[in-house]
């Protein structure tokens, strides 16, 4: 067997490729699609890392490929959709530089708090300014954490150690699991109003992107340090120039930028900013770790063993008969995750129908991918999603039921957080159509796609075209609408599917509409 190493790659991991005698190994970098495209035939395996480009063309190409192994967490370089299409197992590497990431992101604190850049530059220029750079210590200050996963989760445990008061932001762990990591959990606007130090750890979605911005750092305190080696673009950089220039927050380091290289070099010149050039993950051991799972996970898929984190759909029994029911039960755990409020702690699933009789492990596990995909993005995967759950203190079970409602078969979600709970049901229709028809005790007929708003109001006359008429005179076109409403004049929910996503002041003027409870915006 073939396999193609299309990116550099540590020695350690080219070794152990190497090794295998049933083989063949081509390291061959810096590969445009067309040319990848046409050296891929051969090839039974692809090792990538960032650089190479794993386009639908060039995996429409690969008439022998079994494997693409990502050197890294990320996969937006590969056509995860096309790949699953043609059977191409597609799996990543997240884990080998959590270490790496958590150390950087610990030493971008320090230096901000004893102001080592700055100190050394001025050191080298001849100055001895000891009073100018008077530093601050990290005991017995409050550390903020905006996403408690696996990096998150390994800066919190080092913090520990400098007897830091942690207090944490994600809704996507248990209160449970957090006091087991001894740590607070709170409300965002709180982390952002208490902490002395912020730390992020999501990845950058449509919901994270520029998630800290102008009305964040207003809420700050003035001697607030921010720190960010997770993704660039969830700070809105021209937005933390202006804080550091007018001296709203203390300092700032930043590992990532959304343009990188950056074109603007505006914050490198203020003292009280610091950068460097996503090293989070470049260590020679990090490197190495990465290198010996990509290639060690390549040849146990070559000679058909299991492997963990793979990113698209494993094979299971009866996939053409549930297909339908993985990319609904993905879509209502994705629903109830954006709308969902306070802790998560329990999942409980409900199968309706004869269908079911089946092993419907895979459909659990996609309820749990989609809950979990809104804010961890491409690091959860129908294999890991369990362990992730698990992890974050949250209980899932599972009832079967053969007797039928007015559906033939149905899936019903229920999750309870420490707030509140809410059910959605949904099901497919006979030409594999999917949709939501209950939330909670109303009952509807929406299509889970694309961009959408859910609105609770009081049922009143004329809320439908006052909606329709905000929405459009902001140039937001209304492409479907289900309503419900349990009785008269009782509170009713609308569904609707617009063509484009709504800006958040558009949000805000919804939201003091007359006889308006709740809104949400979620993103299918």
């Amino acid at each position: 067997m073939k396999v193609l190493v299309s990116d550099s790659l540590s020695q350690s991991g080219l070794d152990l490729l190497y090794r295998q005698t049933d083989l063949t190994v081509d390291l061959k970098t810096k590969l445009g699609p067309t040319e990848l495209a046409n050296l891929i035939p051969d090839y039974d395996a692809l090792i990538i890392r960032s650089a190479t480009q794993v386009t639908a063309k060039v995996i429409r190409a690969a008439k022998n490929l079994k494997v693409i192994g990502r050197a890294g967490a990320g996969i937006d370089n590969i056509d995860l959709e096309t790949a699953t299409q043609q059977g191409i197992l597609v799996f990543n590497t997240p884990t080998g530089n959590t270490v790496a990431a958590a150390e950087h992101t610990i030493t971008l604190m320090l230096a901000l708090s004893r102001h080592v850049l700055p100190a050394g530059i001025s050191l080298r220029d001849g100055e001895w300014s000891r009073k100018r750079f008077m530093g601050g210590e990290l005991y017995r200050k409050t550390f903020g954490v905006i996403g408690v996963g696996r990096i998150g989760s390994e800066v919190i445990r080092r913090l520990q150690a400098f007897g830091m008061a942690i207090i944490a932001y994600d809704p996507y762990i248990s209160v449970e699991a957090a006091e087991r990591l001894g740590i607070k959990l709170v409300e965002r606007e709180t982390l952002l109003q208490e902490a002395d130090y912020i730390s992020i750890h999501v990845p950058l979605t449509t919901k994270t992107h520029h998630s800290i911005s102008s009305r964040e750092f207003g809420l700050m305190k003035s001697n607030c340090r921010l720190i960010n080696c997770a993704r660039g673009g969830i700070i809105d950089e021209e937005a933390l120039y202006v804080a550091l220039k007018e001296q709203q927050i203390a300092s700032a380091a930043l590992d990532v930028f959304e343009y990188e290289p950056p074109t603007d070099y505006r914050l490198m010149a203020l003292d009280n900013f610091l950068a460097t050039p996503h090293l989070g993950a470049s260590t020679a051991e990090a490197q190495e770790l990465v290198a010996i799972e990509v290639a060690q996970k390549v040849i146990d898929a070559l000679h058909q063993l299991p492997i963990e984190n793979a990113v698209n759909r494993p094979n299971m029994d009866q996939f053409e008969v549930l297909q339908p029911y993985l990319k609904l039960a993905e879509r209502i755990g994705s629903f109830q995750s954006q709308t969902a409020e306070g802790q998560i702690s329990e999942i409980r699933i409900r199968f309706n129908g004869e269908l079911f009789k089946k092993d419907v492990t895979w459909i659990t596990v996609a309820v749990q991918v989609g809950l979990l995909k809104p804010i961890l993005q491409d690091s959860v995967n129908h294999v890991n999603a369990p362990l992730r759950i698990q992890q974050r203190g949250i209980r899932v079970s599972e009832t079967k039921h053969s007797t039928q409602n007015q559906f033939t078969n149905s899936l019903v979600v229920t999750v309870v957080t420490d707030r509140t709970e809410r059910t959605v049901e949904g099901t497919v229709s006979s030409t594999d159509s999917i949709r939501l028809v209950r939330i909670d005790d109303i009952h509807l007929h929406a299509e889970p796609e694309g961009h959408m708003i859910m609105i609770y109001n009081q049922d009143r006359p004329g809320m439908i075209g006052t909606l329709g008429t905000t929405l459009g005179n902001h140039g937001i076109n209304i492409a479907d609408m289900a309503v419900g409403r349990k009785e008269i004049g009782s509170h009713a929910l609308m569904l609707i599917n617009i063509d484009s996503k709504v800006p958040r002041h558009v949000i805000s003027q919804i939201e003091t509409l007359p006889t308006i409870i709740f809104v949400k915006q979620i993103e299918f």
